[in-house]
C-alpha cells in the first residue's frame, strides 16, 4: 500500500508539471501573437539620417545610402513612366521646321524687291515771255508712277529733276515732301520744274512767239531721280527721257496720249 500511494503521489505531480508547462506555452504563443497583431497594425516608418539621399526609383518612398548611387542597381516595373519612348527626334524635327517655315516666311515677306518709277509724261506746260529781256518762262508739270513691289510701306523721301534743252540745263527743282507708299500699291507724283530759255538761247524767243508757226514744239531732256526708304535704308532711282514741249503757247496734255521718248 504505501508504494501504491507514493506512485499515485508522483503520477499527479507529473500531471501537475505538464499542465503548468502546457499553460504556460498557451499563454506564451497567446502574448506573441498578440505581440505580433499590434506591430501589423502599425505602417512602415523608416527613419532616415543625413547619410542618406532618396531612391530615385522608388518614388521617393525609398532612401539609399549616400556615396552609393552610382554603385546600385535599381530595377525599374515595366509600366514606369520613365521606360516610355520620349520622343525628342519628334519634338526636336517639329521645333527645327516651325524654325525653317518662320526663316523662311520672314525672307519672303522682307526680302527686297524692286520699286519702279516710270515717266508718265508732261501733264502741262504755262508759257510766259519777257519781251523787253527777250526771256522765254516755262513751267513744266510732269506725272512720274511709283510702284511699291514690296510686302511693307515705303517711303518717298525727295524728288529731284532738272530739264537740258541743247545740253544746257535750263531748270532745276527738288522736292522734299514724304510720301508713304503703302505695300504693293502704286502712287502717281506730280512735280513742277520751272526752266527759263535765256542769254546764248535768247533766239528762242523769235521762235516760240513766231506767229506763223502754230505748234512750237522743242525737244527737252527730263532728268529726275527718286529716294525711297524703308528699314532705314536708302535707295535712288533715276529716269532720263526726252520729250517735246510747246513753249508757243500754254498746253495741257492727256496722259494716255502723251508720246514718250526714253
Amino acid at each position: 500500500m504505501g508504494k501504491s500511494q507514493s506512485h499515485l503521489g508522483k503520477h499527479k505531480d507529473e500531471g501537475h508539471d505538464a499542465l503548468t508547462a502546457a499553460e504556460e506555452y498557451t499563454n506564451g504563443q497567446t502574448e506573441e501573437n498578440a505581440k505580433n497583431g499590434d506591430v501589423s497594425q502599425f505602417p512602415y516608418v523608416e527613419f532616415t539620417g543625413r547619410d542618406s539621399v532618396t531612391c530615385p526609383t522608388c518614388q521617393g518612398t525609398g532612401r539609399i545610402p549616400r556615396g552609393q548611387e552610382n554603385q546600385l542597381v535599381a530595377l525599374i516595373p515595366y509600366s514606369d513612366q520613365r521606360l516610355r519612348p520620349s520622343r525628342t527626334k519628334l519634338y526636336v524635327t517639329i521645333s527645327v521646321a516651325l524654325c525653317l517655315l518662320l526663316c523662311g516666311l520672314a525672307v519672303f515677306f522682307l526680302f527686297p524687291r524692286s520699286i519702279d518709277v516710270s515717266y508718265v509724261g508732261v501733264k502741262s506746260a504755262y508759257v510766259s515771255y519777257n519781251h523787253d529781256h527777250r526771256v522765254v518762262y516755262l513751267n513744266i508739270t510732269n506725272t512720274l508712277n511709283i510702284t511699291n513691289n514690296n510686302y511693307y510701306a515705303i517711303s518717298v523721301t525727295n524728288i529731284t529733276a532738272q530739264v537740258q534743252f541743247s545740253k544746257t540745263v535750263i531748270g532745276k527743282a527738288k522736292f522734299s515732301n514724304r510720301t508713304v507708299i503703302v505695300p504693293l500699291d502704286e502712287r502717281q507724283i506730280d512735280y513742277t520744274v520751272p526752266t527759263v530759255l535765256a542769254d546764248e538761247m535768247s533766239y528762242m524767243f523769235d521762235y516760240c512767239t513766231l506767229s506763223s508757226i502754230k505748234v512750237h514744239n522743242i525737244v527737252v531732256m527730263m532728268q529726275v531721280t527718286v529716294t525711297t526708304s524703308y528699314f532705314g535704308h536708302a535707295e535712288q532711282v533715276s529716269q532720263e527721257m526726252f520729250q517735246y514741249v510747246d513753249c508757243g503757247g500754254n498746253t495741257t496734255s492727256l496722259h494716255g496720249h502723251v508720246q514718250v521718248y526714253q
